[in-house]
Formats: C-alpha cells, structure tokens, sequence
C-alpha cells in the first residue's frame, strides 16, 4: 500500500512539473536584464502607441497636405507667379518703381527678381496690418511691367496665403502658441514610438528565426495567421520608414517652443549656428541671421526684414542701385533665386541672399555696396559648419522644397505610411481583446521592477535628462515610470 501511494504521487509531481512547464502563467519570469528591457520597451510602446497616435495622426495627415502645398500654390497662384509674355525683361529698378507706384503707402523692404524666364519678379513691403514675418509681395511681369496682383508672403520661402494656411494648421492647428504644444508632443514622442517599435520588432524576428529559420525584418514574417499578420505589416512598414520618421521628429523639433529652444542653445555653444554677413557699413555689427523664418522666425538675412528705405540711401537711390547690387552677388556667385534687402540708411549694404526653392542646395549671401563696386562681406554656402549646412538641408527637405516634386511625393509616402502603422497599431490593440475584456489588455506592468537596481535608476536619470532637453518627452515619460511602478507595487508587493 505504502508502495503504491508513493508510485501516485511520484505520477502525481511529474504530471504537475510537466504542466507547469507547458503553461507560461505559471512560468517565473526571466530575471535577465535583458528580458526586463523588452517588457518596458513594450509597455511603453503601448500606452505611447495608444495615447499619442492621435496627435501622431493629425501631424501626419496636415503634414501630407504642407508636402504638396508648394506645387499646389503654383497652380493656384499661377497668375501672380507667372507671365508669358515674350521679350527682353526690363531691369529691376524699373520693376519696383511699377510696384511702388502702385503701393506708395508702404515702405519697401525687398525684391525677389525674376529667376526663370516665365516667371514674375515679387516686390516686398513692410504693411504695419500684418503679422510677424509676413510682408506683402507686389507681384510684377519683368517684361511688360504689367501688375500681376499683390499677397501677403510669409517667411524665408516666400509663402503665399494657401501654403502659410496650411502651415499654420501643421504647426499649431491655427490656435496660436497653445496649438504648438500637440505638434511639439507629437514630434516628441515620435521618438520613443518608432525606436520601441523597431526593437520589438527586431525581437519578435530574431524569435521567428530561432524557432522556424525564416523571418525578416524587411520582408516580415511567412505563414503569420491572425492578429501575427496585423503585427507583421506594422512592423515591415516601420522598419522600411523609420529613417524618414526620425528624420522628420528631429526636423521638426527644431521649430518646437520647448526642445526648439534647447536645440538653438546646443548649436551655438557648439558652434553650429547659420552664418550670416555683416551688413554694416560702419564699425556697428549687423544683426544676426535668423533660422527656421517659416514656422515663426525671421526671415534670414543681414538686416532685419522690417528696415524700411531710409532717407539716404547708399550712393545713388537705393531703387536704382539695386541692378548694381544683383550684378556684384552673381559675379561673386550668389545666383539663382535671390532676395535683395534694400538698406534702411547710408550705413547699410544691400544683402543679396539665396533664397529656398526646390533644388538650390546653397544659402549663400553677400553685403554689397554698389557705389564703391564693393564687397562688404560674404557668406559663402560652402564654408558653413557641416551641421549649419545640414540643418540648411533638412529644413528645406521637411518642407518638401529641396528636391522639389520627388521631395514632396517622397514625404506624402512617408505620411501615408505612418497613418497606416496608426491604423494598424489601433487595428492589433482591438484584435487584443478578449471575451471577458472589451479592449485589448496592456503588457504587464512591473518591468521596471524586476530590473536590477543601477539598472532602473539609470533608465530613471535619462528620462530626467531626456525632460531637460525635450520636456514633453522627458517628463511625461518619468511621471509614467514612477506612477506604473508604484501602482504596480501597490497592488502586488510580491
């Protein structure tokens, strides 16, 4: 009898080991730091996934619309922007004194001389009614000297009024500075969405891999079936774009309230800013170039976009200098689509700089004076820091000017596919669900925890450090850790 008892039991404790190690409930976790790494990752993924792919989603569908809005202004502005007229263009002075008759009541700032043949020549002023960074632009055929219309021009790039509308709408949602908060937020946690992504990703296929010897991260995973094949889209679809959405978070937080700040003070400490030239025709400084003028700066140049023509021009008239000015930038190759700043009084130069249209690669400018046939100072595109000339080129590249057309259509690709990795990211929290749950379950909570100690205080440091640099990543993501920790140790101490 004793015998036999000992025989059940002993069956007993084998049946029990054997279907205790079958079922992943009753399987301890792994304590490797590695393993804990993964959870986090993934829980973070989740709720970052969940509770800011609505901002992500109005950010990339306004951000498709600013893609197309330089062609799109073409057309609709193709009057104001455009003439046919055949013949030999007057010179720019005769230009701009059409325009000034036209608006003697407002002081003139700039001109924009035609650069192609077919196209109008735009003549800036400074209009009081309007806002920062904006300027009225009368628009005039080089040719026969006919007025083709005048708009407000906003920014370095020349915005007119359809692609300034759909700027704003990007960047603050047209609600002003509290508006900025959910693209700055967006751009943030665009961050930590698509890198946690990737490292599931990469996770789940080297599994695939080990157990089956397929898989890939750019081809995904064969024979997926069910909520696998949601996944295996969203993560073939974020590896392929994952570049350009880091791309373009970065990008974009350099015009952000917060991170654009500290990205400003970063790059001059290092000395990364953009050159600007010296306009001054005295001992006196000019003011610096501003950076990033269509999401709110400055227009760059050597003077400030608002001087108004002064009463003592340099030299002749500053109207009939300014063919002079053009002609000293293009011998010293400032050419191409340019902006020329009158100057305000005898003690400032004209500043002939390179204006941003698709496919000019420099933002060279020059201070000339036109009545010694002088130079007064240079900044040549080419001796630019290297990170001065790659902010230049990813700036003009997240407005989709740099490469024109194939620049615009690859940004609408990459905002398509991002509205799709939303839709699919929602699509396989919703297959998550259960009979006894209405929505999907999160990860686990309790990550954090099971990491060793130098380990999770270190995640903690730089979350903080992230929360000086970037706060609406930073921060939010600290308070998440903290509060997912103690509640977690709340409701189970073990």
């Amino acid at each position: 009898m004793g015998s036999r008892y000992y025989c059940l039991t002993e069956r007993h404790l084998n049946l029990s080991t054997s279907v205790s190690s079958t079922t992943p409930k009753s399987t301890p976790p792994d304590p490797s730091t590695r393993v804990g790494v993964v959870r986090l990752v993934r829980r973070l993924h989740f709720y970052a996934g969940v509770l800011i792919a609505p901002f992500l989603l109005i950010a990339a569908v306004t951000g498709a619309l600013y893609a197309l809005a330089p062609t799109a202004e073409q057309a609709v502005y193709r009057h104001q922007l455009h003439s046919d007229s055949p013949g030999t263009a007057k010179s720019i002075a005769e230009q701009v004194r059409t325009a000034q008759d036209f608006r003697p009541d407002l002081k003139l700032t700039a001109v924009q001389p035609a650069a192609n043949a077919g196209d109008t020549t735009r003549v800036l002023f400074d209009d009081p009614a309007l806002g920062d960074s904006e300027r009225l632009a009368v628009f005039i055929d080089p040719v026969t000297l006919e007025l083709r219309g005048e708009l407000v021009s906003y920014g370095s790039s020349a915005a007119l009024p359809l692609r300034t509308w759909i700027d704003h709408l990007h960047r603050d949602l047209h609600l002003g500075e509290p508006g900025r908060l959910y693209s700055e937020l967006a751009a943030s946690w665009l961050w930590l969405v698509a890198l946690g992504g990737i490292i599931l990703w990469a996770v789940t296929v080297r599994q695939r891999r080990r157990a089956t010897g397929t898989g890939s991260m750019l081809r995904g995973l064969p024979n997926s079936r069910g909520r696998a094949t949601t996944i295996n889209k969203h993560g073939v679809i974020g590896t392929w774009v994952l570049v350009v959405l880091l791309f373009l978070s970065a990008t974009g937080l350099t015009w952000s309230t917060y991170a654009g700040e500290h990205v400003s003070e970063l790059r001059s400490a290092l000395s990364w800013t953009t050159p600007s030239v010296d306009a001054s025709l005295s001992d006196t400084p000019s003011a610096p170039a501003g950076e990033h003028a269509d999401h709110g700066a400055a227009p760059a140049s050597g003077a400030p976009a608002d001087s108004p023509v002064g009463d003592s021009p340099v030299g002749d008239s500053p109207v009939a200098s300014i063919d002079g000015a053009v002609a000293i930038a293009k011998a010293n190759g400032v050419d191409g689509a340019v902006e020329v700043k009158i100057p305000s009084d005898s003690k400032t130069a004209y500043v002939v700089s390179q204006r941003r249209v698709p496919w000019q690669t420099s933002s060279s400018s020059i201070a000339v004076d036109p009545a010694r046939d002088a130079v007064v100072d240079i900044s040549r595109f080419a001796d630019w820091p290297l990170a001065a000339k790659l902010s230049a080129w990813g700036i003009s590249m997240h407005m989709g000017i740099l490469f024109g057309w194939i620049n615009q259509l690859a940004l609408v690709a990459a905002m398509v596919a991002l509205i799709s990795l939303i839709v699919l990211g929602y699509r396989s929290w919703w297959r998550r669900r259960t009979s006894s749950t209405p929505v999907g379950a999160p990860p686990a909570r309790g990550a954090l925890r099971e990491l060793p100690l130098p380990v999770a205080v270190g995640v903690l440091v730089v979350a903080a450090a992230v929360g000086w640099f970037i706060p609406l990543l930073g921060w939010p993501l600290l308070a998440f850790l903290i509060v997912d920790t103690i509640i977690g140790t709340v409701r189970n101490p073990a």
